[in-house]
């Protein structure tokens, strides 16, 4: 079988969000065939390069979605954007026709997203993490339906409409930065029925959510979609929602290719949680807020199956309107044997330190930990914490992680046995690849319970390996922490040191109870969230897909010669079924075939470099 493999800011390259998983995910599943189509987020990640590419990837494609229009048509034109972006087609700017077909598009689209009761309305930005709904809502609930359902078919018909303009000519990026767009993008938000926030808008709000627009589109405008490149794979798995599903589902709309979607953080979510800091004024906010709505729900409606990696992104996931009977909760898998030495030692650690081990950033909410850990002092004057892990990158990691330290010095100073010993820091901050803590199961060892104080959180991967390692934890109740935890550690509100407290105190005096609860959650962490049941349930999903799509087209029975080709026909293509029952195909799927069984492949797996466009 031979996959589209549709990803966002990770891999192939070195740094970036599942590139993990992914990796794990295409070795694991090494009998069928890869091609990478890969966005990429900023020149710090392209500059670092690759990782080490196994042989069943054939080929790959990526797009830097995040330089400027003068870099795109300069030095990454062969990187998967196309060079006419600017002009039309052939080298000629839009004629009247095209003008006119981008106005009709970009209106519905614009006006679907400035419509109220969206998915994703324009308050969700600002209550995304206090539990707000989504979007205004009409008091007539059928009203409010109908108008949704409306601004929904407004959506896709511009959306589908102005990728089959960019196919066909070119020049949608520029289109979309015009002065055309700018006066519809005004026309759609001063109109009747827009929110409140919308119709604040100003012209500096259209002109910077037209650049908005313009990013996040720059997909449909990817010479990624014809018969060579993602017409020729069996199936598109896109490794998340947002940017990296738009070249999966215009795979299907154009090829009738099947579309499976993986989310283990809902984008929709992320996008909120970003927006909170964000430099965008309220209005381009709310405005994009309804445009990531839309299309979250537009990729549920398309997507064959969903796979959320936990409850928490399967609830967020149902509210966008995915259907329940598409969604298939798969946990991401990691990898457990670095830990096995210290998971089956029988060792429940220290007595007397707390350990912390994760990325230092605010989310991490270190500052309650450190008002936590002076509660625990209190009652236990020997306690130590540990924190291990570097600060986020960029210069609000650094300066987060030195107010941590200001802070430690204040709550705890030095303190010394005598009047000429020198004082002594029961906190501590360590990063992994010293002396004391050499490599991450080291980091784990050092505490008898491990602490996960967060206030966001995704799918919380230390407290997975802190589970693998057979250690007792705390956590905060964040995310997917309950579900992942299921009985075998503490969970305590976020933001309450005192609650925090309490449990690591229970823990620290009962050596028996974190024995208990750290083989339970070793056991739990083997049965659910290793590399091999992620794999096994992927490979389980893929040859189900494939078995509904259509497994015939006559060119490839054939060679060259006219001469028919042998084992062209799959097997299964004899047995009696609806896949091959006779008659017409569905639209958009006449021409394909389920290639993995029909034609023969040939993988290149010869050097890959830091960037470029087909290896």
């Amino acid at each position: 079988m031979r996959i589209g493999l549709l990803t966002d800011g990770g891999y192939p390259y070195a740094t970036g969000e599942s590139r993990l998983w992914c990796d794990r995910l295409v070795r694991g599943l090494s009998q069928h065939e890869f091609d990478l189509f890969a966005l990429s987020r900023s020149a710090e990640q392209e500059a670092q390069g690759w990782v080490q590419l196994p042989a069943q990837v054939s080929r790959v494609r990526t797009a830097s979605l995040w330089t400027a229009d003068e870099d795109i048509l300069g030095t990454h034109a062969s990187k998967g954007l196309l060079a006419r972006m600017v002009t039309g087609g052939g080298g000629r700017s839009y004629g009247r026709r095209e003008r006119r077909r981008f106005t009709a598009y970009f209106t519905a689209l614009a006006t679907s997203v400035c419509t109220t009761g969206a998915t994703g309305g324009e308050d969700d930005a600002a209550g995304a993490s206090g539990g707000a709904g989504f979007g205004e809502r009409s008091e007539d609930g059928r009203t409010g339906r109908r108008a949704a359902g409306a601004a929904d078919a407004q959506f896709t018909d511009g959306l589908y409409g102005l990728a089959e303009l960019a196919r066909e000519h070119g020049g949608l990026p520029a289109a979309l930065r015009s002065e055309t767009a700018v006066r519809v993008l005004e026309a759609a938000c001063r109109a009747p029925g827009t929110g409140r926030t919308v119709q604040t808008a100003t012209v500096p709000d259209f002109l910077a959510l037209a650049r908005e627009l313009d990013r996040v589109l720059r997909p449909l405008s990817l010479d990624w979609y014809d018969e060579e490149s993602l017409g020729a794979v069996d199936l598109c798995h896109a490794t998340s929602g947002g940017a990296a599903a738009l070249p999966g589902l215009l795979a299907k709309r154009f090829f009738g290719v099947p579309l499976l979607v993986t989310e283990h953080g809902v984008q929709l979510r992320a996008h909120y949680l970003a927006a909170i800091d964000t430099s965008l004024s309220a209005p381009v906010r709310a405005l994009l807020a309804n445009f990531y709505g839309r299309l979250a729900t537009e990729v549920y409606r398309q997507a064959a199956i969903v796979t959320p990696g936990n409850t928490h992104a399967r609830r967020w996931q149902e509210r966008c309107g995915a259907e329940r009977e598409k969604l298939r909760t798969v946990h991401p898998g990691m990898e457990s044997g670095r830990f096995t030495a210290l998971g089956e030692s029988g060792d429940s650690g220290p007595d007397d330190t707390l350990v912390w081990v994760g990325r230092i950033e605010p989310a991490k909410d270190l500052i309650a930990l450190l008002h936590a850990f002076a509660e625990v002092r209190k009652s236990e004057p020997d306690a130590r914490l540990r924190i291990i892990g570097a600060p986020a990158q960029g210069p609000e990691g650094a300066t987060y992680l030195a107010h941590c330290r200001v802070l430690a010095a204040q709550l705890f100073p030095d303190e010394a046995t005598d009047a000429h010993a020198v004082g002594d820091n029961p906190v501590s901050f360590e990063d992994i690849g010293g002396a004391e803590v050499p490599d991450l199961s080291e980091a784990y060892a050092a505490g008898g319970v491990v602490v996960l104080s967060s206030v966001v959180e995704g799918f919380p991967i230390s407290l997975v390996e802190a589970m693998f390692c057979g250690r007792a934890t705390v956590s905060t109740d964040v995310g997917a922490v309950v579900e992942v935890i299921g009985g075998t550690g503490l969970v305590v509100p976020p933001r309450n040191p005192r609650a925090l407290a309490d449990a690591c105190l229970a823990l620290l005096r009962d050596p028996e109870r974190r024995a208990r609860l750290g083989a339970a959650a070793r056991a739990r962490a083997l049965e659910l969230f290793t590399v091999e049941q992620n794999v096994a349930a992927f490979r389980g999903i893929y040859l189900e897909l494939i078995s509904h799509a259509p497994v015939r087209r006559e060119a490839d029975t054939v060679n060259a010669d006219g001469e028919p080709r042998p084992f062209a026909t799959p097997p299964e293509a004899h047995v009696q079924g609806p896949w091959t029952a006779s008659g017409p195909a569905p639209a958009g799927a006449a021409d394909r075939t389920a290639r993995w069984a029909a034609e023969p492949r040939t993988v290149c797996a010869g050097a890959r470099g830091a960037g470029g466009d087909d290896v």
